[in-house]
């Protein structure tokens, strides 16, 4: 029996037991994985369900922030949308988001900034007391409260930043939701112009009008990273700090600058009849009415102001 064949496609070799062993464990892993819920396909199908799901904003009628109020925490794009690189587009409209992972840890949430301005429970936050005002009274510039979720009722929060907790890109300190109230989940209102700060303390916050986000245990502001994006589930997103960025007049810059959203009767950024459907219109830097130029009137507003409060700024100098 000469050139006898003695091995075949279906001669075993090597550690066959083993590889068997190994896809029949593999397959097994799956199944109990998916009857679990726990496959990177299912978790990104619920998370559509719960942060997608469509809120409505609250309606003021005195134009401005009551205790209680839904409200979405919007920043506007810079004034300058012209693209100067390849490599990074100029900032546009954001609104802090909630920024969903798989970590696993259940007690903190991060937050990223968004351009997509449906009111929804990933963007919609409740203003809380601390002090026991009762819903309906009007936030005032310097009064802590609390930024709640409306998805799950979790806290924004931040904290010195240290080796284990700073903003991933940024480096700077970090912002997040946690599931239990402390003095790091202390917010307040300050006026975005510094020599009318201290005539504005005690005032009632506006609805829709540039304000400034402060922590009070840390003193930082809240800002937006146009520089950092950060990936999130829903796509690439402007990374969140607290992070006080200064002129050369000692003012905080745009990426400090934020407005409580709320519908307001005859308001350029959210009408009432808006409230409950798209605030922002994707990646467009403008909102709101347009005047005969094709310049957004509260655009219009908000840029005469910053250029007046520069003015003075030189003047002082």
């Amino acid at each position: 029996m000469t050139h006898v064949r003695t091995y075949n496609p279906s001669v075993r070799v090597a550690n066959w037991n083993e590889d068997i062993q190994l896809e029949e464990d593999t397959l097994k892993d799956f199944l109990e994985r998916k009857e679990r819920g726990e496959l990177l396909i299912q978790k990104t199908h619920g998370l559509s369900e719960t942060f997608l799901q469509n809120t409505s904003l609250s309606v003021t009628r005195d134009g401005e922030v009551h205790f209680g109020d839904v409200v979405m925490i919007m920043n506007k794009g810079a004034r300058d949308q012209t693209k100067y690189s390849t490599s990074q587009d100029p900032r546009k409209d954001s609104v802090l988001s909630v920024c969903p992972d798989f970590s696993g840890d259940s007690s903190r949430v991060s937050v990223s900034g968004s351009q997509s301005g449906t009111p929804t429970k990933r963007n919609t936050f409740i203003i809380t007391s601390i002090d026991g005002t009762p819903n309906g009274q009007p936030l005032r510039y310097g009064q802590p409260f609390h930024f709640q979720a409306v998805h799950n009722n979790f806290l924004l929060h931040s904290d010195r930043v240290s080796f284990q907790t700073c903003a991933k890109r940024s480096r700077h300190q970090a912002v997040s939701l946690v599931d239990a109230p402390s003095f790091l989940t202390q917010w307040q209102i300050i006026n975005f112009n510094p020599q009318l700060r201290m005539e504005y303390e005690g005032a009632p916050v506006p609805a829709n009008e540039p304000i400034i986000i402060n922590h009070v245990k840390t003193n930082q502001d809240i800002a937006i990273e146009q520089d950092f994006t950060v990936r999130s589930p829903f796509g690439r997103e402007y990374e969140v700090s607290a992070n006080t960025y200064l002129d050369s007049h000692k003012a905080e810059m745009e990426v400090n600058h934020f407005m409580l959203v709320l519908g307001a009767p005859g308001s350029d950024v959210c009408k009432v009849e808006d409230a409950k459907a798209q605030v922002l219109t994707g990646p467009q830097p403008s909102m709101g009415i347009t005047d005969s130029s094709g310049t957004s009137a509260g655009t219009s507003a908000y840029t005469s102001e910053q250029s007046s409060r520069q003015q003075t700024g030189n003047i002082s100098q």
